[in-house]
């Protein structure tokens, strides 16, 4: 067995809050970034720094052995993440408000469950589909709870644009977690950064682009933030943590980020939660609590795993 399958999961569960912890900030960061910079000169920003910093370290993927055809997957889940996914939150982000972008994050975990069924042949337990719901409710009553914000001058626009980040995010989750079985987390990060460095360097000069005269300190930071902490370090924890969990279990902890984006607002920008709102988290929390653990998926005995050698069938986890 090699010592990539030998992981604890508490070490993927870990890496998947953090990553949580990380994204939640990124709506923050991303709003700041608008303020100072067109969409696309801050998406492609923090795809170039990033870009930057793997190609400092290409070294260290000499030892990744190259399959045949994979140029296929590792394409897709680039167009759909870090491509089509940053071009509609970062529209959205224009419209709508952190908060509210953050919470239609809740329905990306339903939508990869679907999908891992679909394409992964992966079955969840009642008590997975029991935390998916409770989370949804959670959600909802987080949104029913809140108050409208001048941050959000389109907010039905933006959510829209929004949902159709989570359906190409979605994308991304199933192609990275397929790719998970023959590549480490950190080359498959690299691919994201240096396709979507690739993708959005000519949307710069887009008649609709308007290039920078100035570099605001805050805006300024809060790029190099998302090209660092979120581009680098959120996607390496979730693409390591999902190399270990079941796509559709690992997606569930995404349901955090709604709280989580929630606190920070209070926190870093001063908004303020209502009763029912502490109370919609919380609900929330066991969602995603009661979607985890042993037993959160049904192994197909008939099926084996095809990125496992020889065709051995791989329980959750990696474990044979």
């Amino acid at each position: 067995m090699s010592a990539s399958r030998t992981v604890p999961v508490s070490s993927a569960t870990l890496a998947l809050l953090l990553a949580m912890l990380l994204w939640s900030s990124s709506f923050i960061a991303m709003k700041v970034a608008l303020e100072g910079f067109d969409p696309m000169v801050v998406v492609f920003g923090r795809m170039g720094i990033s870009s930057a910093v793997f190609l400092a370290l290409w070294r260290n993927f000499r030892h990744v052995r190259y399959r045949k055809g994979d140029w296929k997957r590792l394409g897709a889940m680039a167009l759909c993440e870090p491509c089509l996914y940053f071009v509609f939150e970062a529209y959205a982000l224009r419209y709508t408000s952190a908060s509210q972008a953050g919470m239609i994050v809740s329905v990306m975990p339903l939508c990869v469950a679907l999908a891992a069924w679909i394409v992964l042949g992966e079955r969840l337990a009642r008590r997975v589909w029991s935390g998916f719901v409770l989370a949804i409710i959670g959600v909802i009553w987080l949104s029913l709870g809140g108050t409208s914000s001048d941050n959000a001058p389109n907010p039905l626009l933006g959510n829209l644009l929004e949902l159709c980040a989570m359906v190409s995010a979605t994308g991304y989750v199933i192609n990275a977690k397929k790719l998970s079985a023959t590549y480490p987390p950190l080359f498959i990060t690299a691919v994201q950064s240096l396709a979507g460095s690739a993708f959005f360097l000519p949307l710069l000069f887009l008649p609709t682009t308007q290039l920078p005269d100035a570099f605001p300190l805050l805006p300024t930071l809060s790029v190099v933030y998302l090209g660092t902490c979120i581009s680098l370090g959120a996607y390496g924890l979730y693409n390591f943590g999902v190399s270990r969990l079941p796509a559709g279990q690992a997606s569930a902890f995404i349901n955090l980020i709604p709280v989580i984006t929630l606190l920070m607002g209070r926190v870093l920008l001063g908004d303020q939660l209502t009763p029912q709102q502490y109370a919609a988290s919380a609900l929330v929390l066991v969602g995603v609590l009661l979607s985890q653990g042993r037993g959160a998926t049904v192994p197909d005995k008939a099926a084996p795993d095809e990125s496992a050698p020889n065709g051995t069938a791989t329980q959750p986890g990696g474990k044979k």
